[in-house]
């Protein structure tokens, strides 16, 4: 048996093909060539193969033969059989071939009728096509011979320029009619691209060869741009660009055809149309995503803890929450667990700990800013048909971010706002949800895209203005605020150390004592967090480089001395307990933006018709308070029920240019009234918070650890809270409560009873 390598050719069964006799020789060894020698051809993958001979270089389906001729000008016959499966094909150091093989069936799926309908339609556009050139009748002796499509294709193969891949999927096609319209389509092709180059009938042809002949001239058109490429690689069309992209970007398939649709259309209508760059910015974005699903890795629990701690000092009840997050991740093996929705005072690490997180689970990181957003495009993205159109924040995000499993902090969601654009919150349920977002469709997009992945972490200052729902979708996390120890630690272990060398100080030439730092946070800032301390810093360290940088060998040491007469700013003048107790004066807690602050409630009788004077900038809830506070004075003291007839009361909070409101000045406001009407004083040390009924119990606040760090850098010695809030000491930090005296009450006699008040 003759192994014969053959390259560019059709082989079909039943058919006569001619081959130069020193290729067949080279084959056939030292026997030379005998009529009726049996013989297997296999087709070489690409032109080098077949040069060279390498056993992978020839696919796996050949067709069998046996030699009918041996010519005397240098031509072998080689009438073909069936079609065989080619295996363990093993190449000689004499470049003969041996190989194993298979026989390979046909399906039997063309009727005898069709095969010939098929064929006479062929044969007569085959004299069509040749009936235009000089060697039509030359050709009319070759088609004679045809009896069969396979013969049809043997015989034009030569003058065929399709890929070889082509050639062979017609040789590898099982079914007999699918074979059959893979020759046509090959035929008709050629003959398509014939009559293109002779320019003969291109007005007469028929519906079927119109389609035909866009087919060739697409097959010539990659043809010669695929060579302009291999020549110039940089010269690439944006189309070929994109293609590539999706063909390479593991889209899911609705995604897949909405960007093949959009490529489609920007293929025709070309750069120079006035939606080709909306087209194109589309397809760039689509594409620049990552749709492939990443391989969940397991996460070291004592690095990531090692991470949070290094980037973060103390937050240990947020910390070992996000440890528990990545414990169930690792379980899993998946993205899994709650929202985490942080709740703080500005400057309490809220925003930079999503960073930490994304540091210890070594993935991306993602900051959206949700401040202000109104509009829920911003959200959900804009629709293609506006001028403008672009991505939602978090599709964007997610785009910058190049992976699908990013740690994105959605911060300040507190801010959202609704308008006639619809509302930014009610978008962001689906984004939340685990139960939706792996099918997040974008209006941009307007295609699903799987968010399950992605690691949401929200932000806010208070609770108060997220909506319900919204709410629902996550668990809340205290960010409490830092005490002075704390603020302390951060300042000489992160803080220090980054502003000096933002500002180009050797450490070795400049020390900042414990005392000065001390200082800056007793009497140069005001807040729960660490913001406002580190611009102090900051700016301490700018005024000090002008000395370094005019003597660079001068040794500094920053003192609290340094700090009042380097820092050009008026220290802070916190509130302080009062040098002069007075009746009807309380001193009260309360929350702010910024942290916790004592605030004093001052009343005072005047001759008048009984009514109620409330001044100081007093929200709706606090004003409800101070009415509540006279109905219960009065129940109290139904003794007292003529001052009340005979005298105006006036009620006022001082500061009145900053405005409160807030469920946790009933008691005080109760404290301070019953303190004016007997005309006992209450200690300033003391202080007090805490809601009010008219059933006279005291009710449950928030904001407890804030309210009890300002009451301890006051000088407050006795606080009194609600009973319900005894659980939440647990949050406030041990050097306040070794401080401060607390003591729970349920009811406004408990308060006026220890502040000596009643008897």
């Amino acid at each position: 048996m003759i192994v014969v390598p053959v390259y560019d050719m059709i082989l079909a069964s039943d058919a006569n093909i001619y081959f130069n006799t020193s290729q067949v020789r080279r084959n056939a060894g030292d026997k030379g060539l005998v009529a009726g020698e049996r013989v297997v051809l296999i087709v070489a993958r690409d032109s080098e193969s077949f040069k060279d001979l390498s056993s992978e270089g020839f696919y796996p389906v050949g067709i069998s033969g046996e030699i009918r001729e041996i010519n005397n000008q240098g031509y072998v016959v080689i009438h073909t059989g069936y079609r065989v499966n080619v295996e363990n094909i093993e190449i000689g150091a004499d470049k003969s071939i041996s190989l194993s093989m298979t026989r390979r069936s046909d399906i039997e799926d063309m009727s005898r009728s069709v095969e010939k309908e098929k064929l006479e339609g062929m044969l007569a556009e085959m004299r069509k096509f040749a009936s235009g050139f000089d060697w039509a009748d030359s050709a009319e002796y070759w088609l004679r011979q045809i009896d069969s499509l396979e013969r049809a294709a043997c015989v034009m193969s030569p003058w065929m320029d399709i890929p070889n891949e082509e050639r062979y999927a017609i040789l590898a096609e099982d079914s007999r009619l699918k074979r059959a319209e893979l020759i046509e389509e090959a035929l008709y092709g050629f003959m398509e691209v014939g009559r293109i180059t002779n320019e003969a009938m291109t007005s007469q042809q028929e519906e079927h060869q119109k389609m035909y002949r866009e087919q060739a001239i697409k097959r010539q058109m990659e043809h010669l741009q695929k060579e302009l490429d291999e020549m110039h690689p940089e010269n690439v069309t944006d189309i070929q660009k994109f293609e590539q992209k999706i063909a390479e970007s593991g889209m899911n398939e609705t995604a897949r055809k909405e960007a093949e649709k959009v490529l489609n259309r920007l293929k025709q209508e070309g750069s120079q149309s006035a939606e080709s760059g909306m087209l194109y910015d589309y397809l760039d974005f689509v594409t620049g995503l990552s749709w492939k699903k990443e391989e969940a890795s397991h996460i070291d629990l004592g690095k990531a803890r090692e991470v949070l701690d290094e980037d973060h000092f103390g937050l240990d009840k947020v910390k070992d929450r996000i440890i528990q997050q990545i414990a169930v991740m690792n379980l899993k093996n998946e993205q899994s667990g709650s929202i985490l929705l942080f709740v703080g005072a500005p400057g309490t690490g809220k925003t930079s700990i999503g960073r930490s997180i994304a540091r210890a689970l070594g993935r991306e990181y993602v900051r959206v800013s949700l401040g202000g957003v109104h509009d829920e495009s911003d959200i959900r993205g804009h629709r293609r048909t506006y001028i403008g159109a672009m991505p939602g924040r978090v599709m964007d995000g997610i785009h910058k971010s190049g992976v699908s499993n990013p740690v994105m902090v959605l911060d300040e969601v507190d801010k959202l706002s609704a308008s006639y654009n619809g509302s930014p919150a009610s978008a962001l349920l689906e984004v939340l949800d685990p139960e939706q977002n792996n099918t997040f469709t974008d209006h941009y997009m307007n295609v699903p895209y799987d968010l399950s992945d992605v690691m949401f972490i929200c932000t806010a200052n208070t609770t108060d203005t997220i909506p319900e729902p919204l709410l629902n979708r996550m668990e809340v996390i205290q960010f409490s605020g830092y005490t002075p120890v704390e603020k302390l630690s951060i300042a000489r272990e992160h803080l220090v150390p980054k502003s000096m060398d933002a500002m180009g100080i050797d450490p070795e030439i400049m020390e900042v004592t414990d005392e000065a730092l001390k200082k800056i946070i007793s009497d140069y800032t005001m807040e729960a967090g660490v913001r406002g301390l580190r611009k102090r810093i900051d700016t301490l360290c700018r005024v000090l480089a002008v000395k370094v940088a005019t003597d660079p060998e001068r040794k500094l040491k920053v003192t609290p001395e340094v700090v009042d007469e380097e820092i050009d700013a008026r220290p802070i003048q916190h509130s302080r307990i009062l040098p002069e107790p007075k009746a009807g004066v309380v001193t009260g807690l309360a929350w702010t933006p910024v942290g916790g602050e004592i605030l004093y409630i001052e009343t005072m009788l005047t001759k008048g018709r009984g009514e109620t004077i409330i001044t100081g900038q007093l929200g709706d809830v606090m004003k409800e308070s101070a009415r509540i506070a006279v109905s219960l004075v009065k129940t109290i003291f139904p003794d007292k029920a003529e001052l009340f007839a005979e005298n105006d009361l006036h009620i006022h909070v001082p500061e009145g240019a900053v405005p409160k409101d807030g469920p946790s000045a009933g008691i005080a406001l109760t404290t301070a009234l019953s303190s004016l009407v007997t005309g006992h004083v209450v200690d300033p040390h003391i202080a007090m918070t805490g809601e009010v009924a008219l059933r006279g119990t005291v009710t449950l606040i928030g904001g407890l650890p804030e309210k009890l760090m300002a009451a301890e850098r006051a000088g407050i010695t006795k606080v009194f809270i609600p009973d319900d809030n005894e659980y939440d000491l647990k949050d406030v930090a041990d050097e306040v409560k070794d401080k401060i005296e607390i003591r729970t009450v349920s009811k406004v006699e408990d308060v006026l009873r220890a502040t000596g008040i009643l008897a």
